[in-house]
């Protein structure tokens, strides 16, 4: 299977079952792309020469440490010959991968640029699709920019629209990043009037203060969920009762005990994150005798990424501080002249 293997064919030929894509954007899921810059001490030089080193070696962008990739955005450039009579795609059509680059063939022939905080590197390139590809075209009403930054995590507001019910009080830790805004976007909806969102993370951001501000969240909580004693203390006012659903939407490790603590028992915890070490979880959870449901954070259910577009179009302050935040150079594939 591609993602098990260590390295991948990217030879830039479309077999009948496969479909060939020209490659504009990466978007490096958080996690990786928080340690690759932890390596290359933030340089971005570095940054660039460790992704094209990963990416010649191992044809795919797979990170080794955290396991994780990312995802693409390209135009088509060929259908194979047993899929094209029965697609709706067309060569020219412009998509965004829906399936992590820890499988994808992948090719790099320049990086244009790379933006620094939000992980996305513009480049010039390929990329292979299989038949089990998931993609979705991309939106006419949206940037590029930003709809490659909703679909990225387009699993965590889908899979809190499935968790969520009315009158729950929800926890989100990593309420002010890119899934977690959306999370609490979902989650609110999902509770109604009679339900609790609460949002944590490390400090409040300009994103965290949005989410209070605009009613996304009922509260928040600053804390670093790492330190699982520290996060059950600052949560005691906020969560008396602990949380019926967690949301783990955090790009570090170490949080895992932190989220099964604020959970009641026989409460839900969502991992979204990549960061997340199951076993952590588990054995976490049996040493503080918690009997929580946990589940694997699936970057796939049915209908993801209109789900997650459609929750940033429902909802204007998010989607206007999307287009700050993501939206830069959305206007063309790349920031600057392929070097």
């Amino acid at each position: 299977m591609p993602q098990a293997a260590w390295r991948l064919d990217a030879t830039p030929i479309a077999y009948p079952n496969e479909i060939l894509c020209d490659v504009e954007a990466l978007n490096i899921d958080s996690a990786s792309f928080r340690q690759i810059l932890a390596v290359t001490e933030g340089d971005e030089a570095r940054v660039r020469a460790h992704v094209m080193a990963l990416v010649g070696e191992r044809g795919k962008h797979h990170n080794a440490v955290t396991g994780s990739g990312g995802m693409f955005i390209g135009r088509v450039r060929e259908i194979g010959a047993a899929l094209a009579g029965s697609l709706t795609l067309r060569p020219g059509d412009r998509i965004a991968s829906l399936v992590s680059l820890t499988l994808t063939p992948l090719r790099i022939e320049a990086i244009a640029g790379i933006d620094m905080e939000t992980g996305r590197i513009w480049m010039r390139g390929t990329a292979i699709l299989f038949a089990s590809g998931l993609y979705t075209k991309l939106p006419e009403d949206l940037p590029d920019a930003v709809a490659l930054a909703v679909l990225d995590v387009a699993g965590a507001p889908a899979q809190v629209r499935r968790l969520v019910s009315a009158g729950q009080t929800v926890a989100i830790i990593g309420a002010d990043g890119k899934s977690g805004m959306l999370a609490c976007a979902q989650a609110r909806e999902r509770t109604g009037p009679t339900g609790r969102v609460v949002g944590i993370a490390p400090a409040r951001t300009a994103a965290a203060s949005l989410l209070l501000e605009q009613g996304y969240i009922d509260e928040f909580i600053e804390a670093d969920a790492r330190d699982a004693s520290a996060l059950l203390e600052a949560s005691a006012q906020a969560l008396p009762q602990l949380a019926d659903v967690t949301i783990n939407c955090v790009n570090v490790p170490g949080t895992e005990l932190g989220s099964i603590l604020i959970t009641k028992d026989e409460g839900t915890v969502y991992f979204f994150s990549m960061s997340t070490s199951f076993t952590a979880a588990a054995l976490g959870a049996e040493g503080v005798g918690k009997d929580v449901t946990m589940i694997v954070g699936n970057g796939y259910a049915k209908g993801h990424a209109e789900t997650a577009l459609q929750t940033l179009r429902d909802h204007p302050a998010l989607l206007r501080f999307f287009g700050e935040r993501y939206g830069a150079g959305a206007a063309t594939s790349a920031p600057h002249p392929v070097l």
